[in-house]
């Protein structure tokens, strides 16, 4: 009879494992892999999970799960991160970072072995005779390249096969976008002259080329062959074109530029691919979490090593913020690329610039992901479960109030359906006639004004109304809904939690009498804050437009029945307000069209009623 498996035991593990740096896997009940990770000390490293103090719930989940744990010495720290890189890459646990990119970079190649070279769309292993140039972050950003490349060079790039069987010209040569090698209508050393050029525009050497071309140029025009300078004319013409709109400023060499954004439980990586000093453009990666927030530097190196497993390191790669272990990662690149690589976060100056423009690209990338409409309807899904709602809402609606002290009170509407933002349905609301800061009179006004069209109008109503605030939002949000017999609308209030710190919020249901506190990386309280966030913001928005204008509007405007002619006209006369403020009904009425009626409001916004 076969004996159960001994269970394991942490410490007696523990006591044979050595202050060496290495990789350590930990594995579940049926020996699959948990979590892969390195250390420079593994004894040190592994007995941190199994002290009994973790705070973190997404390690002490996994250490729940542990049945055993391998290691693996190596010689270096650098070592352990380039062999725990290759095992997140083969194994994807769940509870590493994971990056999906299951394609390599494509590159341009130019065979050197034929007598008429192909310049071609080329991805794969380079193991083939010839020239590679990139890696181009993108197929799309690659043919634009051999675009530019058959106008400017007329090199072929049709198949081998296709080439050697032509008798005529193809519609290529008569579109001029290849010179027809095929039938012989360009020598050889021609051909050659071309591909070189070619070579040293996508080395970045254009100037070189630009030169050599304008000294044939000349020749061509002393020997009056004007049609064959003309020809070497626009093509430089059109390099010094092109090399001023892809040239980095300042660049010179290999550098990635490398941003990171998260939010919401996503993370968005932005790396730019500057070679030879050209930008050739920019990709982005949402690389899977585990499922508990991660903070950026962890995220970045996790990225970093997993990425430069199947991409060429750069000699440099900036970043918007170090990742962690920085050193460490520069080590393994080091060591993976055979060459000193360095990364970076430069402060100041043309690199700093690159930076902020990968930075915006991550966050607007990220954004769009969290608008689209698969994460919208993943999205809804858990908040369906979690409010326990018979189908997902198909309408969201979410209130807040801003102001300052008390002055220029708005209320904000912000509406959310299966597609994310409904902008054309945003309402503001201005409040007036209630005490200065009091945000429950305020809250009861927007809504009365809301749910009135409901009854009156047969309007939308929402299927969850969002209160941002805590029980007192939620009692006037019920108050108004009794008051008006609306039904069939699920209310929910979101409480700002301690240090109003995101991730921390408390939500109000069941009619005001529940709390439920959403762990932080629910998909459903990463939809309440996007909603909430918003209806902050357009809150906001309305409030500083009211008070602007509150503080630059002339007391004038607010009198009934006098117009901007009337205005100036008032102002002409007298000179200017304080003059106006001082005059009396009389010497007003002498203005051309100030009646006595109109002159008496004017009075009246100065001084009162009059009395």
């Amino acid at each position: 009879m076969q004996s159960e498996p001994q269970a394991f035991d942490p410490q007696d593990f523990l006591k044979t494992v050595p202050h060496k740096p290495g990789v350590y896997r930990m594995l579940d009940k049926n020996a699959g892999i948990l979590y892969v990770g390195k250390a420079k000390d593994l004894k040190n490293r592994l007995s941190s999970y199994f002290r009994g103090t973790l705070t973190n719930s997404r390690i002490y989940a996994m250490v729940k799960q542990i049945c055993g744990v391998e290691i693996a010495i190596t010689t270096t720290e650098a070592e352990a991160l380039l062999l725990e890189s290759n095992l997140i890459k083969q194994h994807s646990p769940h509870y590493n970072i994971r990056l999906k990119d299951g394609k390599g970079y494509p590159y341009i190649y130019i065979s050197t072995k034929q007598e008429y070279p192909r310049i071609q769309f080329y991805r794969g292993s380079r193991k083939e005779t010839g020239q590679y140039f990139g890696p181009y972050p993108s197929a799309g950003a690659l043919s634009q390249t051999l675009n530019l490349m058959k106008k400017l060079f007329k090199a072929r790039q049709c198949e081998d096969s296709y080439f050697a069987n032509r008798s005529r010209p193809c519609l290529e040569y008569q579109i001029k976008r290849c010179s027809a090698p095929c039938v012989g209508l360009i020598s050889k050393e021609e051909y050659a002259q071309s591909i070189r050029h070619a070579i040293q525009f996508l080395q970045g050497r254009t100037q070189e080329a630009i030169e050599e071309l304008v000294q044939k140029m000349e020749a061509a025009a002393m020997t009056l062959n004007f049609e064959k300078a003309a020809e070497h004319r626009d093509l430089i013409e059109s390099l010094r074109h092109i090399s001023q709109q892809q040239y980095v400023s300042g660049s010179s060499g290999n550098v990635d530029v490398v941003a990171i954004h998260c939010d919401s439980g996503i993370a968005s990586v932005q790396v730019f691919t500057v070679r030879n000093g050209n930008n050739l453009g920019n990709r982005n990666f949402f690389p899977s979490l585990p499922d508990n927030a991660l903070g950026n530097a962890e995220v970045l190196a996790a990225f970093l090593a997993q990425y430069y497993l199947n991409h060429d390191v750069p000699g440099e790669i900036l970043v918007a913020e170090l990742p962690d272990d920085v050193a460490v990662l520069a080590d393994m690149l080091t060591l993976k690329q055979g060459r000193k690589v360095v990364i970076r976060q430069p402060q100041r100056g043309e690199r700093s610039k690159w930076v902020e423009m990968a930075q915006r690209n991550a966050e607007q990338a990220l954004q769009m992901q969290l608008l689209s409409k698969a994460g919208m309807q993943q999205r809804l899904a858990d908040l369906q479960q979690v409010l326990q709602l018979p189908t997902p809402p198909a309408r969201m609606e979410c209130f807040d109030i801003s102001h300052t002290m008390g002055e220029a009170t708005v209320a904000s509407c912000v509406v959310f359906d299966l597609n994310g933002a409904l902008k054309s349905d945003y309402r503001r609301y201005n409040i007036n006639g209630i005490t200065g800061g009091d945000d429950y009179a305020a809250m009861h006004q927007a809504l009365t004004r809301r749910f009135r069209r409901v009854t009156e109008q047969d309007g939308k109503r929402p299927d969850i109304l969002f209160i941002d605030g805590g029980k007192g939002q939620v009692a006037q949000a019920l108050a108004v809904l009794d008051e008006l017999q609306v039904t069939g609308v699920e209310v929910v209030g979101v409480a700002k939690g301690e240090g109003r710190k995101p991730g921390l919020e408390t939500l109000i249901i069941e009619r005001g009498t529940g709390r439920l506190a959403l762990p932080e990386h629910s998909k459903a309280l990463h939809l309440i804050q996007q909603i909430r966030d918003e209806a902050h913001r357009f809150a906001i928005t309305g409030h500083r437009a009211r008070r602007q204008k509150a503080r630059t509007q002339s007391p004038l405007e607010q009198v009934a029945g006098l117009g901007p002619k009337r205005r100036q006209v008032l102002l002409q006369q007298f000179g200017g307000l304080r003059a106006i403020e001082r005059a009396s009904v009389d010497e007003l009425v002498k203005v051309p069209g100030i009646s006595p009626d109109l002159a008496r409001k004017i009075y009246d916004c100065f001084n009162g009623d009059g009395n």
